[in-house]
């Protein structure tokens, strides 16, 4: 079985409201996923969206596709710097809560990335953006806590996740 999962997250203010939005596609089959947080960043809501599509798989072993516009999550596991990152024990790294979930459900997988232009006319990409705004947008009391990001803050208040000098996102 052969599945293509197209994601993708957005951010209003960064750290802001934030949600992603994902589109699972094999065959006839096709489903939608967004979720909407109250304080967030851009990166984390482009990684979860690729998580939230991954724990939607039901079998293990699949052969999926995932086409992101982020070239944070695309370039991190493509180019290896997420096995950098791991061989570092995640040292001084950003959103190490959300890597070790894409790992985990990463692991029982084969997996493949696709990098996509932002708002470059793409369908998938198009309507995942819609989904991600979407429920960043639904309002203060739709909206979930975003623990990891929370606890990354309480530890250092000038802290920020997204911060990687030279990277821009979509």
């Amino acid at each position: 079985m052969k599945v293509d999962i197209f994601t993708d997250g957005s951010a209003l203010g960064n750290p802001g409201p934030g949600g992603y939005g994902v589109i699972l596609r094999s065959g006839r089959h096709y489903k939608e996923i967004s979720a909407g947080y109250r304080k967030t960043t851009n990166n984390r809501m482009e990684l979860m969206a690729v998580i939230a599509g991954l724990e939607a798989l039901k079998k293990p072993g699949t052969e999926v596709c995932i086409y992101s516009d982020s070239s944070y999550v695309v370039r991190a596991v493509e180019e290896g710097w997420l096995q950098n990152w791991i061989a570092r024990n995640f040292r001084n790294k950003k959103n190490t809560d959300l890597w070790k979930r894409y790992l985990d459900v990463a692991s029982k997988h084969k997996i493949r990335f696709v990098w996509v232009k932002g708002h470059a006319g793409h369908p998938q990409n198009e309507k995942c953006d819609r989904l991600a705004v979407a429920a960043a947008s639904a309002g203060e009391e739709f909206l979930e806590e975003d623990r990891g990001f929370m606890d990354a803050i309480s530890l250092s208040p000038e802290a920020h996740p997204d911060e990687l000098p030279g990277w821009t996102n979509g």
